[in-house]
């Protein structure tokens, strides 16, 4: 199949999974255009069958704001008529859904039939597409797609709760590549971190107040009391100053490390003990994933798709969002015993297995072969 792939290019998850699945069908023959305003950070190889289609932005003094939306529509149109598309993979719904629809109806005058697929991943669900200002555009353009698929089952039910949506929602679930996600040898990184074998703990997110970063630092800080350990922040944004702010208060400065952004992420996981993820809500939680496939159980809210995830007492423990002591509790529990934290460590990545790539792929193929189909009889 000749596949087009619209997604964010940054480090968020569902520029993460979009590419992840474009390089994955790439690998097993199809022909896969990304189509974005810049490279996606994780399109970082080259192969015969990938082609990046830049969406260049001509500026105009007219526009307060840059027509993004325009310059996007108008490279689809071109990427699919000259490349010959099959089917059109949009993720996010804001604006890649209803730029699709714009793109298809000008295709459609030009004879060609091109089938989209919009991927939920979340908060253009939960959060931004219930703002009353995208609401109409968001229900519209998700109910004028071939196929719709959702990321976990909890984000089908909001979509369906939020939304007054006709369409058929799959869930196909967020995956991972074992073969990059998987424990690696880094003792000599762990030595210098932690050189009086204290446990390792890790938090990854973009910082933001959704993703309640404080709860990481204040279960840290009942459970280092309990277990010596260090806790290792990765990423970076809003909330990184409070955080900073916070870590000062509470006298924890030199048991902290802020390592930023890190495009190696499995390196800094493959030396972890456990892996905090508190947030207001996840739809999925593919940092939890990440951790599970290096051998890290979770410490989680029961929010959202956590429970489709992280497995009760199996691959660690879930919590209600903001009860630190439990979440506290559940840590100790796990860290205070090197045979309890053995048995976890190995049932996180039996977990982990389950959502592999070499799974989840194959759903992919067999619903855009299903789109497809259903939508060229629809032409006959």
């Amino acid at each position: 199949m000749r596949i087009g792939i619209v997604c964010y290019p940054t480090f968020g998850g569902s520029g993460v999974v979009a590419t992840e699945l474009g390089k994955s069908l790439a690998e097993k023959g199809h022909r896969i255009h990304f189509i974005t305003y810049s490279q996606p950070v994780r399109l970082d190889y080259f192969s015969e069958n990938i082609s990046y289609h830049e969406v260049s932005i001509a500026k105009y003094p007219l526009f307060d704001y840059i027509p993004y939306e325009t310059a996007l529509t108008s490279k689809l149109v071109d990427v699919a008529r000259f490349e010959g598309l099959d089917i059109l993979h949009v993720h996010y719904a804001i604006p890649h859904a209803s730029v699709a629809y714009m793109a298809k109806q000008i295709l459609a005058s030009h004879g060609i039939h091109l089938p989209v697929v919009t991927t939920l991943h979340g908060t253009d669900i939960t959060l931004v597409g219930k703002d009353s200002s995208y609401e109409p555009v968001v229900t519209f353009a998700i109910n004028q797609s071939d196929g719709v698929t959702a990321v976990s089952d909890s984000l089908r039910r909001d979509t369906y709760e939020n939304f007054k949506i006709s369409k058929e929602i799959e869930v196909i679930h967020n995956f991972i590549d074992l073969r990059r996600f998987s424990k690696k040898a880094k003792d000599h990184f762990r030595k210098a971190i932690a050189p009086n074998g204290e446990r390792l703990v890790v938090h990854t997110s973009n910082f933001r107040k959704v993703k309640r970063v404080q709860d990481v630092v204040h279960v840290f800080n009942k459970l280092k009391d309990k277990v010596p350990s260090k806790l290792l922040l990765i990423g970076d944004g809003p909330e990184r100053h409070n955080i900073e702010q916070l870590c000062r208060e509470l006298n924890l400065w030199d048991d902290i490390r802020f390592l930023g952004k890190q495009e190696m992420i499995e390196e800094v996981l493959s030396i972890g003990d456990l892996f905090i993820m508190p947030s207001e809500t996840e739809s999925f939680g593919l940092a939890a994933l990440e951790a599970m496939a290096c051998q890290v159980p979770v410490i989680s809210s029961n929010s959202g798709g956590m429970p489709e995830l992280n497995v009760q007492g199996v691959t660690g423990y879930m919590s209600n969002v903001g009860d630190v002591d439990d979440m506290a509790k559940n840590a100790v529990s796990i860290l205070e015993s090197d045979e309890v934290l053995k048995k976890f460590k190995a049932q996180a990545l039996v977990r982990a297995k389950e959502f592999d790539i070499e799974v989840i792929r194959p759903r992919y193929e067999k619903y855009y072969e299903k789109v497809i189909e259903h939508s060229l009889s629809l032409t006959r």
